[in-house]
């Protein structure tokens, strides 16, 4: 089949009426998620998580990706209409957006990001389109070894791209990998780290971690920090960007598209990464360069299309490889396993319908944000008098019922407390839980690759030198440990997320 027939193999799936109203649900959701300050798709998408099994996985997985691009999305509301961004890639947005609110031109604003957001997301799904057939193809000749020295390079990259403490993130990652151990060993079925409790043995429960590190823990946080949000602006008017705006858009569209679609793969925050990076590359380039920070449309447009790109070519790796670029792509994987498919290279040959109908539904999901979210900014910023106080409780009881729904077994949901309150302990620390999480997720699958590749060669290491690929991907590896210690390098890297700040 070629990718004209793959492509209406998955637009016939996506199409299909509860595929179209999951869809919109998710988009919908996600762009409310987007909105609220303080919750986040990764909270979201993990207390989620538990409805969604009862569900087909095709239509599972659309909604989960509808709330994770919507996210994606609303956040450059709030940012823009009250300088508070939903998301955190939404952050740069709101050093201009905001500004030009103030000016009278929210309007525009939003009309720039709608716009930029659109492009994006289209562009980034045909890129998606194109280039997981041809990986799949290369990820299928790949041996233990190469899988063990791919695991490892993802997980040292998001270390070395990420903002904050290398250290503290490696220490994360490690805690992550020694809590994916708990349970009997894959091999010999030998207890490890049960303490004892008979409900460890299968391993620690990944939804009632999921829901504990980024539901709980951000509700506790939330709770400490609440304070009276900023006083909504006026009505918002003139939505239409006027010609000169959209002369001034169409460069930071196109190349906001290009960097988002290039380091939405990467491992780490890839999206945070590319709107900071868009921004950032928008100042230097600029003629007008004194607006920036004062209410440039430009520094509106091109972070907003680099996010969504981002948001969309994250997938690739998920797709292609079974490896999670950001914490969301981790709740996917979950997804994906609870529903008995083992994400990964075989996934576009044994799961076609949906392979390709999960691509087609983020096209559908891009025009439904453009149709949705404009006509609905009243509704948004009703919500946003909504107090956190009245949230958090109806927050709290989903995630436990829907927890708790899983095994009926409290067990489940004293895990979730644990790790909520753990999460929070970390927060307080200076520690972001998203590389525990990753390395919660790949540390069996990187246990498991080391002793089949050390089985295979009868317990010579050498295997991970003597293979090509391994012994590229532990050298780049072994690079992105340099990378992530060099001084010079770490302070240019927290460059890139403070430009312009």
């Amino acid at each position: 089949m070629d990718l004209l027939d793959n492509l209406v193999l998955g637009f016939s799936t996506a199409f299909l009426l509860q595929n179209v109203l999951y869809c919109f649900a998710g988009v919908l959701l996600g762009t409310a998620v987007g909105v609220l300050p303080g919750i986040g798709p990764t909270a979201t998408v993990a207390m989620l998580l538990p409805i969604t099994f009862g569900f087909e996985p095709v239509t599972a997985l659309i909604m989960l990706a509808g709330i994770y691009y919507g996210a994606q999305y609303g956040g450059s509301t709030t940012a823009i209409l009250i300088n508070l961004p939903g998301e955190s890639s939404a952050a740069v947005t709101a050093l201009d957006g905001h500004e030009m609110a103030r000016q009278g031109r929210a309007g525009p604003a939003l009309a720039a990001a709608a716009i930029g957001s659109f492009f994006a997301g289209t562009v980034a799904t045909v890129v998606l389109a194109v280039a997981a057939p041809p990986l799949a193809e290369i990820a299928l000749r790949f041996g233990p070894a190469d899988y063990f020295a791919l695991v490892l390079f993802g997980l040292i990259v998001s270390i070395a791209l990420a903002r904050g403490s290398a250290l503290k993130a490696l220490a994360m990652i490690a805690l992550g990998i020694l809590l994916g151990t708990v349970g009997q060993d894959i091999y010999t079925g030998t207890p490890r780290f049960v303490l004892g409790q008979r409900e460890l043995y299968g391993g620690i429960d990944f939804v009632s971690v999921a829901v504990g590190m980024f539901g709980i823990a951000e509700i506790l946080r939330n709770l400490e920090n609440e304070r009276d949000r900023p006083a909504l602006l006026g009505g918002v008017t003139n939505l239409w960007p006027t010609g000169e705006d959209r002369r001034r858009i169409v460069g930071p569209i196109l190349r906001g598209t290009g960097l988002g679609a290039a380091l939405g793969v990467l491992p780490g925050g890839g999206h945070v990464l590319a709107s900071f990076t868009s921004y950032a590359v928008e100042k230097r380039i600029s003629k007008r360069r004194a607006e920036f920070g004062r209410g440039a449309i430009e520094g509106v447009a091109g972070p907003e299309s680099a996010n969504n790109a981002a948001a969309q070519t994250s997938f690739i790796p998920l797709l292609t490889l079974g490896l999670p670029a950001h914490p969301v792509m981790a709740l996917m994987v979950g997804a994906f396993i609870v529903h008995g498919i083992t994400p990964g290279p075989n996934v576009i040959t044994e799961e076609p319908a949906l392979f390709w109908g999960l691509i087609a539904s983020m096209w559908i999901g891009n025009v439904l944000l453009v149709l949705l979210n404009l006509p609905l900014i009243g509704i948004w910023v009703r919500m946003l008098r909504i107090p956190y106080r009245v949230l958090f409780p109806m927050i709290v009881l989903f995630a436990v019922i829907g927890t708790y729904s899983l095994a009926f077994n409290a067990f489940d949901v004293y895990a979730i407390a644990f790790f909520g309150v753990l999460g929070y302990v970390l927060i307080k620390c200076g520690c972001e839980p998203a590389p525990l999480l990753l390395g919660f997720v790949l540390g069996p699958l990187l246990e498991e690759n080391l002793r089949r590749a050390l089985i295979i060669s009868r317990g010579d290491p050498s295997v991970f030198v003597t293979r090509p690929i391994s012994a590229a991907l532990l050298f780049l590896t072994l690079s992105a440990l340099v990378v992530a210690a060099l001084p010079a390098i770490r302070r240019r890297r927290e460059e890139v997320f403070t430009e312009g700040g």
